[in-house]
């Protein structure tokens, strides 16, 4: 799911080919703070709060799931871009790349399903503390998306010359991914199960 590309994967490969590995890290350490605040909602028991009140995870599963198209769409469209197609983006200080890296992460449809509705099917009461639970299996998930993310935002600059210099591959990247997005965009749309 990390590997699948995103508005988080999108903004750092811009911040990174734009302004540098430097920027893309920092961009990374916004991204990792939203990871946390999303992992303490669903510690603290917000997940139940949006389970217990009717529509609510309705709601929040229509406006992901049009997100989602709405990205496949920007991807698949006449014109559409790749996020590693080179581009020129004004420089930002570091203050602004690390809040802009945590509200991308914020308004992140995928992360906020991720968190709110798919992590507390792998907590099981049985075994222990529910927090405990969902503390550790928040940490691996944001240790292993830091991880990934942090590998593509350093290579960034060398994915997109390669890409740039085979316009095929930019073109397959960009349908894959819009494949993608719109085809979890279709599933969180037509899924029911809480």
């Amino acid at each position: 799911m990390v590997l699948t590309p995103g508005p988080n994967m999108a903004y750092l490969v811009s911040r990174s080919i734009c302004q540098g590995r430097a920027a893309g890290l920092v961009s990374l350490g916004g991204v990792a703070l939203g990871f946390v605040f999303y992992m303490l909602c669903a510690a603290l028991g917000i997940t139940a709060l949006v389970m217990a009140v009717p529509y609510a995870y309705d709601a929040l599963r229509i406006a992901g799931a049009l997100y989602l198209g709405w990205l496949a769409w920007s991807a698949l469209r006449p014109g559409g871009r790749s996020p590693f197609q080179v581009r020129d983006l004004p420089a930002d200080s570091r203050v602004r790349l690390f809040a802009m890296g945590f509200l991308t992460n914020l308004l992140n449809p995928k992360i906020a399903m991720l968190y709110l509705a798919l992590l507390p099917h792998f907590v099981v009461p049985d075994h222990g503390s529910v927090l405990a639970q969902t503390l550790v299996l928040g940490t691996v998930q944001i240790a292993i998306s830091v991880g990934v993310n942090a590998m593509v935002a350093l290579a960034a600059g060398s994915i997109a010359g390669f890409l740039a210099s085979r316009p095929v591959w930019l073109n397959v990247q960009r349908w894959l991914m819009g494949g993608v997005l719109g085809g979890l965009s279709l599933r969180m749309a037509f899924d029911t199960s809480r």
